[in-house]
C-alpha cells in the first residue's frame, strides 16, 4: 500500500446493526488523530451525523452533563462531518460521494483518516470501486471494509427485526420478495468485508455467538476475522490502520448484484422497499412516548426508529433509538442556548402513514 495515501474505513451493515454506536466509540478514543466522517443518511433527519458530532460528550443517565473520563473531547478536523442525504451512497457515488472526496483531497493536510458510514441498505462494492477512480486513487486508499451484523437478531434467525410483519407484507404483495432481497443484501455486504463485527454480544450467550459465527462464515472470504463487541466498544487500533487496500482486490468479490447485471435481470436495490417518516414535537413524557412507539411498532411495519427527545426539567438532549422491539434512550449533550428544545423522530419501514404516527405520539407531548 502507498503510505502517502490517506486511509479510509468503510463501515456497512443493516439497519440498526450498531454502526453509529461503533463509530462514536472509535472517535472518542481517536487520541488526537484527525478524522473526517462521511455519513450516508436514510430518511429526512440527520440523526447519525448529529450523534457523531456530539459523541465526544459523555453524561450520566439523569442528564446531568457530567463528563466521564472515557468520553473526553477529541481533536477531529473542523467541520469534519459530511452528510450524504440525497440517496443511498451506492446509487449516488458520482453525484454525492465524488464531490465530497474532492473536498477532502483539498484538505488532506488536515486529515489523518476518513470514516465512512453507509446507509443500512447500501451495497459496499460500488463505493470501494470508486476509490479506483483517478480523482481518488492517487490520494486515498480503502484501509478496511467493515460489515457490522446485529448479533441477537441473527441468532434469532431474523434479518429484519420484525419478520412477522415482513411476512405479512409479502403475502399481501407477491411481486415483492423482501426476505430474499434483504438476505442478498447482507450477503453482498459480507462478501465485500475485510472484517466482520458481531454487535451487541452483551445480549447473547456463548452458544448464540458461535451459532452466528457458523452462519456467517460461508459468506465471508477466507481469512476474514469476526470480532464480537459489547455496547459498540472496540479499540480503534483493531479497526484502523489495517492497510488492506481493498480497492485493489474488490473485483474479486462476486455479489448477487453483479450476477443480476450480468444476466440482464430486472432488479431493484433493497432500499427501494423502504420509506421514512419524520415527526417533530415539543417536550414529551419519555415513558409515554416509549410506550407509544412500541405500540406503533406492533401495529405497523417499522424496522427502525431514531431521533432525539426534549424532556421537561432536563438540560440535556436525549437520544432515542429503536430497533425491532428494543428501545434505548440516553442523554448525549446539553441543549445549546441558540436551539429550540424540540424532539424529532424518524421512522423507517414500509407503507408508513405520517398522520397516524404523528397522532399516536401526540398524547406524549407536554403542553
Amino acid at each position: 500500500m502507498n503510505l502517502d495515501k490517506t486511509p479510509a474505513t468503510i463501515v456497512t451493515g443493516f439497519l440498526g446493526s450498531g454502526k453509529t454506536t461503533l463509530l462514536s466509540n472509535v472517535i472518542r478514543q481517536a487520541n488526537g488523530k484527525r478524522i473526517a466522517v462521511i455519513v450516508n443518511e436514510f430518511g429526512e433527519l440527520d440523526i447519525d451525523a448529529d450523534l457523531l458530532r456530539s459523541c465526544a460528550l459523555g453524561c450520566d443517565d439523569q442528564g446531568s452533563g457530567q463528563e466521564s473520563a472515557r468520553n473526553r473531547p477529541v481533536d477531529t478536523c473542523a467541520d469534519g462531518i459530511y452528510e450524504l442525504a440525497n440517496g443511498c451512497i451506492c446509487c449516488t457515488v458520482e453525484e454525492e460521494f465524488l464531490p465530497v472526496m474532492k473536498q477532502l483531497v483539498n484538505r488532506r493536510g488536515d486529515i489523518d483518516h476518513v470514516l465512512i458510514e453507509t446507509s443500512g441498505l447500501a451495497l459496499p462494492k460500488p463505493l470501494v470501486q470508486a476509490f479506483n477512480w483517478p480523482e481518488i486513487r492517487q490520494y486515498f486508499t480503502v484501509d478496511c471494509v467493515i460489515t457490522v451484523v446485529d448479533g441477537p437478531a441473527m441468532a434469532d434467525g431474523r434479518l429484519a427485526h420484525d419478520p412477522d410483519r415482513v411476512q405479512a407484507l409479502r403475502q399481501r404483495d407477491q411481486s415483492l420478495d423482501h426476505d430474499s432481497s434483504l438476505r442478498e443484501l447482507l450477503e453482498d455486504q459480507l462478501v465485500s468485508a475485510d472484517l466482520v463485527i458481531i454487535s451487541k454480544t452483551d445480549a447473547m450467550g456463548e452458544r448464540q455467538i458461535l451459532q452466528v459465527r457458523d452462519e456467517l462464515e460461508p459468506h465471508v472470504n477466507s481469512g476474514v476475522k469476526m470480532i464480537g463487541v459489547k455496547h459498540g466498544e472496540i479499540d480503534g487500533e483493531l479497526i484502523m490502520g489495517l492497510q488492506f487496500a481493498a480497492e485493489e482486490n474488490i473485483e474479486t468479490a462476486h455479489t448477487h448484484h453483479d450476477h443480476q447485471h450480468r444476466h440482464g435481470q430486472e432488479h431493484d436495490h433493497a432500499h427501494e422497499h423502504f420509506d421514512s417518516v419524520c415527526i417533530e414535537f415539543g417536550e414529551v413524557d419519555g415513558d409515554r412516548i416509549t410506550r407509544a412507539v412500541k405500540q406503533l411498532i406492533r401495529e405497523n411495519t417499522i424496522y427502525r426508529v431514531k431521533g432525539f427527545l426534549a424532556l421537561p426539567g432536563k438540560t440535556m438532549r436525549q437520544v432515542f433509538q429503536g430497533v425491532g422491539d428494543r428501545i434505548d434512550r440516553y442523554f448525549d449533550r446539553l441543549w445549546h442556548s441558540s436551539e429550540e428544545r424540540r424532539g424529532k423522530l424518524v421512522f423507517i419501514g414500509r407503507e408508513l402513514n405520517a398522520e397516524v404516527i404523528g397522532s399516536a405520539l401526540q398524547n406524549s407531548v407536554i403542553d
